[in-house]
């Protein structure tokens, strides 16, 4: 259902204004579990008679389904990038994958370093080149949406990635200088393979680890952030390009308090086992005459429940920041001055969906995992809403006008290849 608004406008010399609507879209999203589950039963047991050979059909079919069922202004999505391309990724990223392995397992550290060089050198070209894929293989009314960062302003986003390589390199070095015996037992162990004990661990080695592990989390969310924006500024569609507003520290703010939520749930958790423990001993205490074996299998019973808890407490701070920065991105970005977003997501809910969703997937043995992944789809794509300054069909038509003019040889090459039958 559309709304009407009005704004605003300078015109004319006598700087007269004249109205203009705003509508009001909320996304649709149109698919069901059940419908979901046919593709993702598809997907799984060829994935698994292919030995995952079939990946890449399948993530092609997947996104087909979540993108024509999701509505924008009433009209469709689509995802039309060609199965070739996705194919030629897929097995180029295996042949590196088992090139990697092959190394490591026959003891080629040469190799194994030149490798890890390579992938931390080329990640934001890898990150960029995959933006430009989803992005270009995205098309709404017959736009088609684009990622037109240089190659200069990524890989001057991604300084924070390098940062965090020069912080643990100054962590080591750190360390070898606080504690010259750490570096010669290091030395041992590499060249003689023998143990060697080592050296005390000080407070100011333990402070400097910290530090180090508290500017890598910097440096983590300070990509994060870098990487949204760019993204965010540097998809067009048409001439019209994106609008970001969100700044650094809101990212800190939702990683401080994701920290705090999960601070919490291993405190309750904890707290959970601990009493359920306690009563499962006093229960076993009280019949003494099967004291060892039932004490016996507490204990381990007790283990695999903390272990499964402990992983369990991940997973509403997960969710939580999972929401908090969807409410963030959506809340603060918009296309030039023609349209902007509004996300009405809630966290608890959203947090008590994944929970649902997660006990509901362990208690059905993963078959429950589509109908999931589509309630929690849904409850974040219809959180969003779509504000258009002067109607979707007089801005889209100005778009499609502006895309021709701007595309160009790309449209007239990708014409009659990208269409989803």
């Amino acid at each position: 259902m559309n709304t009407n608004q009005s704004s605003g406008g300078a015109a004319g010399p006598m700087s007269t204004f004249m109205p203009m609507n705003i509508d009001a879209h909320p996304l649709e999203f149109t698919g069901s579990g059940g419908e979901y589950f046919r593709v993702w039963i598809v997907n799984v047991l060829l994935s698994i008679v292919t030995l995952g050979i079939y990946t890449p059909w399948a993530r092609r079919r997947t996104a087909q389904y979540f993108y024509s069922h999701t509505l924008v202004a009433g009209s469709p999505l689509e995802f039309t990038a060609q199965q070739r391309k996705m194919v030629m990724g897929f097995v180029l990223l295996m042949l590196l994958t088992i090139a990697y392995n092959l190394a490591a397992n026959t003891g080629q550290d040469t190799a194994v370093g030149l490798f890890l060089l390579a992938g931390a050198a080329l990640a934001p070209f890898i990150w960029a080149s995959a933006m430009r894929f989803r992005l270009g293989a995205t098309r709404w009314r017959g736009l088609r949406l684009q990622f037109t960062a240089s190659w200069k302003e990524v890989y001057i986003a991604s300084w924070p990635v390098f940062a965090l390589a020069l912080v643990w390199f100054g962590v080591f070095y750190g360390l070898q200088l606080l504690s010259p015996d750490l570096a010669q037992a290091l030395e041992a162990i590499e060249e003689e393979g023998k143990k060697q004990p080592m050296p005390r661990f000080t407070p100011a080695m333990g402070g400097l680890v910290l530090l180090g592990l508290v500017l890598s989390v910097l440096c983590v969310i300070r990509t994060e952030y870098n990487f949204k924006s760019l993204l965010v500024l540097k998809a067009q569609v048409g001439a019209e390009r994106g609008r970001w507003k969100p700044v650094y520290m809101d990212f800190v703010k939702v990683w401080m308090a994701t920290v705090a939520v999960f601070i919490l749930c291993v405190v309750g958790f904890s707290a959970l086992i601990g009493i359920l423990a306690g009563s499962s001993i006093a229960l076993v205490a009280s019949q003494s005459d099967r004291l060892g074996l039932w004490m016996f299998v507490v204990i381990i019973v007790s283990i695999i429940a903390g272990i499964f808890m402990l992983i369990l407490a991940s997973a509403p701070a997960r969710a939580y920041r999972e929401a908090r920065m969807f409410q963030l991105m959506w809340n603060n970005i918009g296309v030039s001055h023609v349209a902007r977003f509004k996300c009405h997501l809630k966290s608890g809910r959203y947090v008590w969906r994944r929970i649902k969703n997660m006990l509901l997937t362990l208690l059905t043995l993963g078959l429950y995992r589509p109908f999931a992944r589509v309630s929690e789809y849904r409850m974040k794509c219809e959180s969003v809403t779509l504000h258009v300054k002067g109607g979707v069909e007089q801005v889209t038509g100005a778009m499609v006008r502006q895309q021709q003019g701007g595309l160009g040889d790309a449209l007239a090459d990708a014409a009659g290849l990208d269409l989803i039958g």
